[in-house]
């Protein structure tokens, strides 16, 4: 399973399927803003990370433009990643209360972190042929956690092309609606829990708090049982 992941994680940050992102990726890792200007940003495709033994998956919708296209890892080195962080460690998910750095020394139990889209949009707005390229890879990231058990959806895009993703590969044509704290059973048995995502925006305006984020992860690891 390790060197199935690592095969995949090598096609992940070598694709150049589209030209956009790239070209984006690498626009902002030359700019750099004034706060990490002497950093060298990563400013390829960021692959999904964690537990190969998860049965918990954590699906973002992409990396952050000064998070991970920065760091190199998913929910790394920005104000999402902190608040993601600190409910797992509520939750006894992950050993630290943050995740600012590649090898901050971050480790996370059961659990495999991702995003839909392997690299930052413009503007936060994919485009659909975008979301279609990854797709495949999000699919071999699910088939290669072979002990997963629930998919903890953040925001409404990334829940959206999850069963996007499950509908085309499977008998799966149930119209679920998007709710905060929701369970879904998936076809293939696993469960599915959306989630607001933990962006500034959202946390600033109390559409998700830590009390309603700390509960949600409680329940996702009950029902993973670990």
């Amino acid at each position: 399973m390790e060197i199935k992941f690592r095969k995949l994680n090598n096609l992940i940050i070598n694709c150049e399927k589209c030209p956009r992102l790239i070209k984006f990726s690498k626009d902002i890792s030359k700019k750099r803003r004034k706060k990490n200007i002497n950093e060298v940003y990563w400013g390829k495709p960021v692959t999904g990370f964690g537990d190969i033994n998860a049965k918990l998956m954590i699906i973002g919708l992409a990396p952050a433009a000064h998070g991970g296209t920065r760091t190199g890892r998913a929910f790394t080195g920005d104000k999402s990643g902190d608040f993601l962080f600190k409910s797992l460690l509520a939750a006894k998910i992950s050993n630290l209360s943050s995740s600012t750095h590649i090898n901050d020394g971050l480790k996370i139990k059961k659990t495999f972190i991702t995003n839909i889209l392997k690299c930052v949009p413009p503007n936060d707005k994919p485009l659909k042929k975008e979301l279609n390229n990854c797709s495949k890879y999000f699919g071999a990231e699910i088939s290669n956690l072979k002990k997963l058990k629930v998919i903890v959806t953040l925001g409404k895009v990334a829940f959206d092309n999850c069963l996007k993703f499950y509908k085309k590969n499977y008998l799966f044509n149930k119209k679920l609606i998007f709710k905060h704290g929701a369970k879904y059973l998936l076809p293939d048995g696993k469960i599915l829990i959306p989630s607001y995502h933990p962006s500034p925006r959202n946390v600033n305006t109390k559409i998700i708090t830590p009390i309603m984020i700390n509960q949600l992860f409680r329940k996702a690891k009950k029902i993973a049982k670990f």
